[in-house]
């Protein structure tokens, strides 16, 4: 048996059903897969709202721990991020991210037990979960290159470029994961020109999450005001998206629709009386964390050790430490990411039909307002017109 045999061999019963959960370098490279799109969400919502950091990440860290127990894959959990964009923008105080957290989490509890999600999984087809891919993964490859990556000016530039180079030439390396380099390179960056000793040592102490109660008046406004901008873009993303990313990398454990949507609503059901921000499974979070290397869930359980270590006993000072990592190595992962949900339009190409539903529901979510909304909804709607009456995009 050749080596490349050998190889691919290992690969399946790496991700077989009940494989064990594994801490090994790999795992550990592929814990930082989604650390770009995560820390700048919490760190926003944190600086915006006034909420408690040791409770957010604490919180967050534990829902990594739990999802990796029950699904052992790289199934992370990231912050919702319409609702992010909206506590962001709108300054929006706790109370109300507590009473959105929860009206999510009953939302999406009634569609898992009632089967409308089953129902939804079937009429929303392959072809538009595509799109969402492509879409979500070119908005992310976009903030890489348009924020994170720029934000160091000429020394963030070369940054980036080792990091990228890095990333390319060791992406899908089993002994020496990307990642662990690139984040290295970050570290001692950080090192030399960024860390301030006053601030870590005046930042650690041990400080224990919140414990809450919600309103129902602030379940109703946080429902108006952020689940229902939230719950169409998760329906698509963290729910469907996901589901198809999930059976494409690990098609053996089958994965369904209610069995995410049940996750996410028992998460969310409990991270508010803990003082935790709303949060969701992700298709970018889990192709990260498998682009870098998780293939077992061991990826998530040390990215959640990370997260309750920095709550329990750094978040004292969390919104300047997070400040001394360098942008521009956020970015490249970032961009890895996003270029790893891109890929996977190319399993459209085989019909004009499908490519182009895909192309048009991935621009749609790019480019307008609530853009996975109006794509799920346009591109489902051409779809099944293209197959009903046999039009669509059909040029050579």
């Amino acid at each position: 048996m050749d080596h490349a045999a050998t190889l691919a061999e290992a690969e399946v019963r790496s991700n077989s059903v009940g494989s064990p959960i594994r801490l090994d370098r790999n795992e550990l490279a592929g814990a930082f897969g989604d650390i770009g799109t995560d820390l700048p969400l919490i760190t926003g919502m944190i600086l915006a709202s006034g909420i408690h950091p040791a409770s957010v990440l604490t919180v967050f860290g534990f829902m990594q721990i739990l999802s990796a127990l029950i699904y052992r894959m790289p199934m992370p959990v990231q912050p919702l991020k319409a609702v992010a964009a909206l506590v962001i923008a709108e300054r929006l105080t706790g109370p109300v991210i507590y009473g959105a957290g929860l009206a999510i989490g009953i939302a999406m509890l009634i569609l898992t037990t009632t089967g409308l999600i089953n129902w939804l999984a079937r009429v929303i087809p392959k072809s538009v979960i595509r799109g969402i891919q492509f879409g979500l993964g070119a908005k992310l490859s976009l903030l890489a290159l348009g924020s994170y990556i720029p934000s160091d000016g000429v020394a963030g530039y070369a940054l980036a470029a080792v990091g990228f180079v890095v990333s390319l030439w060791l992406l899908g390396n089993r002994k020496c994961p990307p990642a662990l380099l690139v984040i290295g390179i970050g570290v001692l960056y950080a090192l030399l020109f960024k860390v301030d000793t006053n601030t870590l040592t005046s930042s650690f102490r041990f400080v224990l999450p919140q414990v809450q109660t919600v309103a129902v008046g602030d379940v109703v406004t946080g429902f108006l005001v952020l689940a229902l901008p939230q719950i169409p873009l998760s329906l698509g993303n963290s729910i469907f998206a996901t589901r198809q990313m999930a059976n494409d990398f690990f098609p053996d454990r089958n994965v369904t629709a209610r069995k995410i949507g049940t996750t996410y609503s028992i998460m969310n059901l409990v991270a508010p009386f803990f003082s935790g921000i709303p949060v969701c499974h992700g298709s970018g979070g889990l192709a990260g964390h498998y682009a870098f290397g998780g293939r077992t869930g061991g990826s998530v359980v040390l990215y959640g050790t990370f997260c309750v270590i920095l709550g329990l006993f750094f978040s004292n000072g969390f919104a300047e430490i997070i400040q001394i990592f360098p942008l521009p190595i956020l970015g490249i992962i970032l961009l890895f990411e996003g270029l790893i949900m891109m890929r996977f339009i190319q399993g459209t190409v085989g019909s004009k039909s499908d490519l182009s539903t895909a192309l048009l529901t991935g621009v749609i979510a790019v480019g307008l307002p609530y853009g996975f909304l109006v794509g799920t909804v346009v591109g489902t709607t051409v779809a099944h017109l293209s197959k009903k009456y046999h039009i669509g995009f059909n040029g050579s």
